[in-house]
């Protein structure tokens, strides 16, 4: 790595010779692009010219190394390279004109003013730690070299006009020069001491004047940004770090956004407050910027373990239910029995597929679920291991989230309103874990139903009106208000309005009930625990296997890969079988009259595709078969305290794994089948 390079205006002087180069290099790489710049007809003030510094480093070593010395200096020259290599292709445009037919209905190339390069460093050498720190790791020694950082947007000011240059001239010798205003000073510009004048004789004025029109400026936008939360170490404060964005780079991301950004480290003086010292604050001036939400999800998944899926699945042919139960017990392994919530938890994590019809109207795919509880039932430990399970999480509760609550806020940060993201922004794309759910805000219970059924979050807050996405499943927990009221509403129970309950899909209630054969076996199960973690070691890949393919125990990292996989993979579709049990159950509630609002069966009703559609992926199928509409409608009966169609589905608590599954699976099926035989399908 070789050493940074000062900034004074003998090393300015110096690169400028890299110019001809550096057109020769745009020229080979980037033609097409300048080509279509040139030709761009539309009215646009700033033209990005994206340049991949893999790229520069294989075309000319010293180039790029330049460039990561002395990015301050070398962009400029860059900027004025890419100037020149526009005219060449302009000329050479205006040439091909000229010797053959001009067609008349392309645009006239036109050379553009404004044309700024920015440097992708994605897939280059800069990517190593030294020069792609995380947020919390950046220090003085990364001043002054081309950095590359990655973080969520946690808050996004508004667009503003910032002075770029401006030029002087000199009142004796009616010299001109540029003068640039300087960021740590607070953006003033200090006039040299004399003329900085070339000629032989000199001149020692220090008298100027400003040229009338001759000042520069640019559109101008803060962010922070905040280093991800699943690559901390345990115990670890996130760090964030504040963003300039200029000219063509405002406004391209927004309050929780996954961000990669390269530029340079700078700083400047903190705000000027009676008896408080100004200190220096680091920031960060962006060149380039790119949104990488759809990345969020990458998990390697090595073809080994598909084939791992595969096999498992082949094995447990004509016992599915078997193999589904198997997956099962990996979730919370921890806590004993509990089948029923355990299989709401991977059809929550697994989730259904969005669907948009013609109009653009959608539908979410994501589950909400609650529990609801007495103390130490395990809702916080199936919390957690849910957060785990899920690549990008979020965990909180209800008070104990940030200034930004669980929606979004305005701030204002140095006489400026700024947007803050709070926990569903942050978890966009994601899983949202919110315990003690029944102490959130009352801002937060106003705003949090359309961020959980629309899935988006409408701001309108200091002037800010925007739009903020919210595609996160939402996993509450909260305990009764006092004793649990078997005779009165959930409502009642929890506090929480009707409304809101009904965007969960599931909610089920844990009762804590006196049953000693069962408390026998809990307190064995948890006094083995200890033995049992001394005696199982894992191996590299978190997969304990047998000599041959099969999955002897789906661990954690086992459990999270199969999860992503079944959700990217299967997109799975509804049969006439499935339609006929989901359309007939709905029936049977709507005149059962147990649901007293009718938008409230409504979403029932879209709560089971959600879920039939879950389970047909935990069942590696892209079919919703009848049996996967079975175990979504007995899904949501264990949501009830009283069944209206399986009477032993209420008791969540004492729900345990059975022995022969898919011979239980046939009498409640004949039941279910039995119950909405009588309503058709249209």
């Amino acid at each position: 790595m070789p050493p940074p390079l000062s900034d004074d205006h003998g090393d300015a002087a110096e690169l400028s010779g890299y110019e001809p180069m550096l057109a020769k290099f745009l020229r080979r790489f980037h033609s097409d692009d300048l080509r279509r710049i040139l030709l761009h007809s539309e009215p646009t003030l700033h033209f990005p010219l994206v340049i991949d510094f893999a790229e520069l480093f294989d075309f000319d070593t010293e180039l790029g190394n330049a460039l990561y010395s002395n990015p301050k200096a070398f962009l400029p020259v860059f900027d004025a390279a890419a100037q020149r290599a526009q005219s060449e292709v302009l000329e050479i445009l205006n040439t091909s004109e000229l010797m053959g037919t001009p067609d008349k209905s392309n645009p006239a190339a036109v050379q553009k003013k404004l044309l700024h390069v920015r440097v992708n460093t994605s897939g280059s050498p800069l990517l190593f730690p030294e020069s792609s720190p995380s947020i919390g790791k950046v220090r003085v020694k990364h001043r002054g070299i081309l950095l590359t950082l990655k973080g969520t947007v946690i808050r996004s000011g508004g667009v503003k006009m910032i002075e770029g240059e401006r030029w002087y001239q000199c009142r004796k010798c009616s010299h001109s020069f540029r003068c640039y205003p300087e960021l740590e000073a607070g953006n003033r510009i200090t006039l040299p001491a004399s003329c900085p004048s070339t000629s032989s004789k000199g001149c020692p004025s220090a008298y100027f004047q400003l040229i009338e029109d001759s000042i520069t400026c640019h559109d101008y936008q803060e962010i922070k940004i905040q280093e991800s939360v699943q690559l901390l170490d345990v115990g670890s404060i996130p760090r964030s770090m504040p963003v300039i964005l200029m000219d063509d780079l405002v406004d391209i991301v927004k309050a929780g956004d996954d961000v990669i950004v390269s530029g340079m480290l700078s700083a400047k003086w903190s705000s000027d407050v009676k008896d408080v010292r100004c200190n220096l604050d680091p920031v960060f001036i962006a060149n380039y910027a790119r949104r990488t939400n759809e990345l969020k999800s990458g998990i390697d998944i090595p073809d080994e373990i598909i084939q791992e899926f595969d096999f498992f699945w082949a094995k447990h042919r004509d016992t599915p239910l078997k193999g589904r139960n198997e997956i099962l017990k990996g979730i919370c392994p921890q806590i004993y029995g509990l089948f029923t919530v355990k299989l709401a938890v991977a059809l929550t994590l697994i989730g259904g597929v969005q669907h948009v019809d013609t109009s653009g109207t959608k539908v979410r795919g994501e589950p909400h679920m609650l529990l609801v509880g007495d103390p130490g039932t395990g809702k916080s430990q199936f919390l957690k291991f849910a957060a785990k399970l899920s690549n990008r999480s979020v965990i909180t509760t209800g008070l104990g989230s940030t200034s930004a609550g669980l929606t979004v806020t305005a701030v204002k940060d140095g006489g400026e309103w700024m947007l803050e993201a709070g926990a569903l922004v942050l978890a966009d794309g994601g899983l949202c874990c919110i315990d003690e759910f029944d102490s959130m805000r009352e801002h937060d219970r106003t705003t949090i139903h359309e961020a959980m059924e629309q899935q988006t979050i409408s701001v309108a807050k200091a002037g800010l009106v925007t739009t903020l996405t919210s595609r996160t499943t939402v996993f509450g927990a909260t305990n009764p208000k006092g004793q649990y009221d078997s005779d009165e509403s959930l409502s009642v129970n929890t506090t929480l309005s009707g409304p809101l309950l009904s965007r969960f899909d599931i909610v089920i209630v844990l009762l804590d009930r006196k049953n000693p054969d069962l408390d026998g076996i809990i307190s064995s199960h948890i006094l083995a625990q200890g033995t049992k973690a001394e005696e199982k070691k894992t191996s590299d890949s978190g997969v304990k296997s047998t000599a041959a393919l099969g999955i002897e125990e789906w661990t954690l990292p086992f459990l999270r890969r199969y999860i992503h996989y079944v959700r990217h993979r299967f997109k799975p579709v509804l049969t006439k079988e499935a339609e006929r049990i989901i359309s007939g159950y709905y029936q049977l509630q709507r005149s059962s009259g147990t649901q007293n609002a009718a938008r409230t069966t409504v979403r029932m009703l879209e709560s089971l595709i959600r879920l039939a559609q879950a389970h047909a992926r935990l069942m590696f199928r892209n079919e919703v078969t009848e049996l996967d509409a079975i175990a979504a409608i007995l899904c949501i009966e264990s949501s009830m305290t009283t069944s209206a169609v399986v009477d032993s589905a209420g008791d969540a608590l004492n729900s345990n794994f059975r022995e022969n599954p898919d011979q239980d699976y046939t009498e409640q099926a004949n039941i279910i089948r039995e119950k909405v035989k009588g309503y058709p399908l249209f």
